[in-house]
């Protein structure tokens, strides 16, 4: 065997491990490209890619040498050229005419000595080009890439071959041919791979985003927060990894870390999935998936209707018009009271003003009113609710009389996921969970200091971080993803180590973990779309977070690269309202040392 012909099968060997090893497609069909080409010294290439449904050849590569043209690939220059068809958009017929699209049909290598003296194939586009640029588009070979089910998925065309010696264009030796052929065969095995890869990937990742999306859709609560966390993280991210000095000059994260985070970015509230609705969205205090103040108001009516029929009774009961008069006072002053107590109470529902002592008191005078019900309060219920009645005993005779504002045993939920914060509990979680899953007594909900919710809805909520982490290490991670639990399950700890679900400090957790804590916080703090709450400013939430800061529950250093490196001004320029953006001056809240 000569010597020449035992070099190109080395070369060719080495050719295949590098294809083999690149994890990128974009880099992959470049070295495809130029591995050819140098096999064949040849002038140019052009790579294209097999695209929507088998129908079009679209270029990816373009290159030349001599008219030092480099378009697509990782050049940054676009290929505005548009897609070779390979059937007729209006009769369907095969596209044989073109080279390039013959070849894809054909599944044939095509060597063409001299364009301009064969008329097997339209070559009127590539003599256009001759004449623009003064150039000669003389020998072409052109070769099919396909995969192991024998579907093409790229064409590889070489144009120009050249004399070693004297630069002279000349045809493509035969005895090269089968070479490019075994390296087409080699290049479309690592590219259908690497594709099927990429594919799946985007599979995930969209099917991780539709998850997010559900989530956000579920509740006008949430907004958009899954899907802007990661992207702030994400731009975190890249902000540590540019830092040249500092804490971050060794910082430094692969395309699959970034992708793993970006990832975990996507999922970090996928437990929300769990959080009931009428708790995400509670807006008054008697609130559950309905708004229980219409029962207490009804009860208010049915007084009401009383104090009529006893007001009628009594006036039936005399004829002196003095009683009468003061029969119809007692009645009026009556409804007054009972109308200026639902009004008290409808108040205390809103929860927009603080409960103070005297106003529970208030409210524990109003539920000491009684009500007569005559009907079962076990007919027509749902198994649950009858199954906390009976637990709470037998039912009295009818009619009974009742407070007209109670706390009640059948409105208490028992927890039933204690286990998940033993102190030895397989998750590391470190709370303290309420005795009771849900308290949905009517006086234990009027009388909630501030806001609407109770200890047992705001554990609920919080509860969702530590669905969020169950569901995730139930999932069977690749390795390139096997992060993807941390950095998801760390977005509510602190650097002091007073957050949750496993009060971690600074010291257990990782510069990425850290970062979503920034990122998921600084989204809250802007959002525009959440309608219990109007958007912060640009100053206002980065001073919210400076006090942050201060505690010690978000990490310093991210902090001051967040504000130095501009992101979040990037952030803000695509996510917040114009009326937000303000000007912020950042010297106040970075060292000297990190604003240089």
């Amino acid at each position: 065997m000569a010597d020449a012909t035992v070099d190109r099968f080395r070369k060719l060997l080495d050719i295949g491990l590098a294809l083999s090893t690149e994890r990128n497609s974009v880099r992959l069909m470049e070295k495809i490209l130029n591995e050819a080409k140098t096999m064949c010294n040849a002038d140019g290439g052009t790579l294209y890619r097999v695209v929507d449904e088998d129908r079009r050849l679209r270029f990816e590569i373009m290159r030349n040498d001599s008219l030092n043209i480099y378009n697509g690939g990782t050049s940054g220059n676009e290929i505005t050229l548009p897609p070779v068809e390979l059937y007729d958009p209006l009769t369907g017929e095969e596209n044989r005419h073109n080279v390039a699209s013959y070849c894809a049909l054909s599944k044939n290598t095509i060597s063409i000595d001299d364009a301009y003296e064969f008329d097997g194939f339209d070559f009127q586009g590539t003599k256009k080009f001759d004449e623009a640029t003064g150039y000669r588009s003389q020998s072409f070979l052109t070769v099919p890439l396909y995969n192991n089910e024998g579907r093409v998925i790229a064409v590889l065309q070489l144009l120009n071959a050249q004399d070693v010696n004297t630069g002279k264009v000349i045809p493509f030796a035969a005895e090269l041919q089968p070479f490019v052929e075994a390296l087409a065969a080699q290049a479309a095995i690592a590219l259908d791979n690497q594709l099927l890869v990429e594919a799946q990937r985007q599979l995930l990742v969209s099917f991780i985003e539709l998850i997010a999306g559900a989530i956000d859709a579920k509740s006008a609560y949430t907004g958009g927060h899954c899907q802007r966390v990661p992207v702030l993280t994400d731009m975190l991210a890249e902000a540590a990894i540019e830092q040249k000095d500092g804490v971050f000059a060794n910082f430094d994260m692969t395309e699959e870390e970034q992708y793993e985070l970006h990832i975990a970015g996507l999922l970090h509230d996928c437990g929300k999935v769990t959080t009931p609705e009428y708790i995400v969205d509670k807006a008054t205090k008697l609130e559950t998936i309905y708004d229980r103040i219409h029962e207490v108001r009804m009860r208010f009516e049915v007084l009401k209707r009383d104090a009529e029929i006893d007001y009628l009774k009594s006036l039936q009961k005399t004829d002196d018009e003095v009683e009468k008069a003061r029969l119809e006072q007692v009645y009026k002053d009556r409804l007054q009271k009972l109308d200026d107590d639902f009004g008290f109470v409808a108040e205390c529902n809103v929860g927009g003003e603080f409960m103070a002592p005297e106003r529970m008191d208030r409210l524990d005078e109003i539920a000491k009113e009684t009500w007569t019900r005559t009907l079962s309060d076990r007919l027509g219920i749902g198994h649950e609710e009858l199954t906390r009645k009976k637990a709470a005993g037998e039912e009295p005779p009818l009619p009974v009389t009742e407070n007209l504002l109670s706390d009640q045993a059948h409105h208490i939920f028992d927890r039933k996921d204690k286990s998940l914060f033993d102190e030895d509990n397989p998750y590391g979680f470190r709370m303290t969970p309420p005795e009771n899953m849900y308290n949905q007594g009517e006086l234990y909900n009027l009388k909630v200091k501030a806001g609407t919710l109770t200890e047992e809805d705001r554990f609920k909520i919080n509860d969702h971080i530590v669905q969020t982490i169950i569901m995730l290490d139930q999932l069977p991670f690749p390795r390139y993803l096997r992060k993807v639990p941390e950095y998801a399950g760390g977005h509510h700890e602190k650097m002091d180590g007073t957050g949750y679900p496993r009060k971690l400090g600074a010291e257990d957790m990782s510069w990425p973990a850290r970062m979503m804590a920034v990122a998921d916080i600084f989204e809250a703090l802007t959002a525009a779309d959440r309608p219990y709450k109007l958007p912060k400013t640009l100053s206002q939430s980065i001073k919210i977070m400076s006090f942050m800061v201060k505690d010690n529950h978000i990490d310093k250093d991210l902090f001051e690269l967040f504000l130095t490196s501009g992101k979040y001004k990037e952030y803000a320029d695509k996510f917040l309202k114009p009326e937000q953006i303000d000007e912020v001056d950042i010297s106040q809240y970075v060292t000297d040392q990190a604003a240089q």
